[in-house]
């Protein structure tokens, strides 16, 4: 029997192998979507496509392999794909963010699918306000794909606005930013919200630390927490936005797994009619739809 050939330099720093490795190092240590972790990190760090991986020939650079190396090890703590990159895309758009922005999940492009719905029933031109803007994915992505709409945005957080600036301007929209609590002190916006859309924190409160690592540890608690039964937010957005709301308003919520009925009967008791859900890829409910029109 033939011993075993040593490896090159080359063979040591070629993509196939290097992935291969890593995939297994990040099964072993029980990190989920192993495999697609070492793929995303490469190729982003390649700047090709994850498809095209198993046909790059050309080894990386000594300081390619070490950097993709310190990505990796991060991933083993449990440290987000997304986290390390520093960016997370979203439909079309590509978002940076930082320790103040929750990630924005895959569930939430569907939100956008339903506050689409709602602008395109005005023709495409409204008011739209964002409460509790994160990275910006909601109301950049409004922005961006109705560009006929005026979005405002609301964040408690100097460091979020910030972020979501960035991610505007990148984008080439523009939003109009109010460093508030949820939606205190937006007088001049008195009766014209026409679409009021919020992703808010609706994880119970004991609840957070069964969150996976990636969730605990690295998104602000403050963009998780819902309270004691995690609907402490619906109650305040759906009590204190009322004022803004133009007589046939549509309101948009996204809801954890088994809050709908929930959130339903805290808009029906506050005065809105429930029109429904719109279900996420996986067909579970994942925003809730209601109407204000008292009038």
């Amino acid at each position: 029997m033939e011993p075993r050939s040593r490896l090159t330099p080359r063979d040591d720093r070629e993509a196939r192998r290097l992935v291969r490795d890593a995939a297994r190092r990040l099964e072993e240590a029980g990190v989920p979507e192993a495999r697609v972790s070492a793929e995303v990190l490469l190729s982003e760090l390649l700047g090709i496509g994850r498809s095209d991986l198993a046909a790059f020939e050309k080894p990386l650079s000594r300081d390619q392999a070490t950097l993709y190396e310190t990505w990796i090890s991060r991933r083993l703590k449990r440290e987000p794909v997304q986290r390390i990159l520093g960016r997370a895309y979203f439909r079309n758009l590509e978002l940076m963010l930082d320790e103040h922005t929750l990630i924005p999940r895959p569930d939430t492009e569907s939100v956008v699918e339903a506050v689409l719905g709602a602008v395109d029933r005005r023709k495409g031109s409204c008011r739209v306000l964002d409460v509790g803007a994160g990275s910006g994915a909601i109301a950049i992505s409004v922005a961006q794909e109705r560009p006929l709409c005026e979005v405002h945005a609301t964040d408690n957080s100097y460091g979020v606005l910030k972020t979501v600036r960035k991610n505007a301007d990148r984008a080439g929209v523009t939003l109009h930013l109010y460093h508030i609590d949820l939606v205190s002190g937006l007088d001049e916006l008195d009766k014209s919200i026409e679409v009021l859309i919020s992703n808010p924190p609706y994880i119970r409160s004991d609840d957070l630390h069964r969150l996976a690592p990636e969730v605990r540890y690295w998104d602000p608690s403050t963009a998780l927490d819902g309270g004691p039964d995690g609907l402490d937010f619906y109650r305040r957005i759906l009590t204190e936005a009322k004022p803004l709301l133009a007589n046939g308003a549509d309101v948009v919520l996204e809801v954890g797994d088994g809050q709908t009925e929930d959130v339903l009967e805290l808009g029906r008791r506050a005065g809105y009619t429930p029109l429904g859900t719109h279900t996420d890829l996986a067909g579970s409910p994942r925003a809730v739809l209601l109407w204000w029109g008292p009038d």
